[in-house]
């Protein structure tokens, strides 16, 4: 399944309910090109541990099993720009 292709700025963030299945496995790759970092996050939230990510171009992979219909948030750090 694919959530997002891509987005124009990191600090627009990506926020979406993508329809995850509880007991399912996912794998979710992010990468970001520019400066800074961000995290993968999800709500609600101690659903699955968040996951950090630097915006230097090299790819970030977070693989989890979703333990209930979850929210996933990719959120820019503070002055990350991509």
């Amino acid at each position: 399944m694919t959530v997002a292709s891509g987005l124009e700025r990191v600090s627009d963030g990506l926020h979406t309910d993508p329809g995850l299945s509880a007991g399912t496995a996912y794998r979710l790759t992010v990468i970001c090109a520019g400066i800074g970092t961000g995290a993968i996050e999800f709500a609600p939230a101690g659903a699955v541990a968040g996951k950090p990510f630097s915006c230097d171009g090299t790819t970030a992979v977070d693989c989890f099993t979703a333990k209930r219909a979850q929210h996933v948030d990719i959120n820019g750090g503070r002055c990350a720009t991509g």
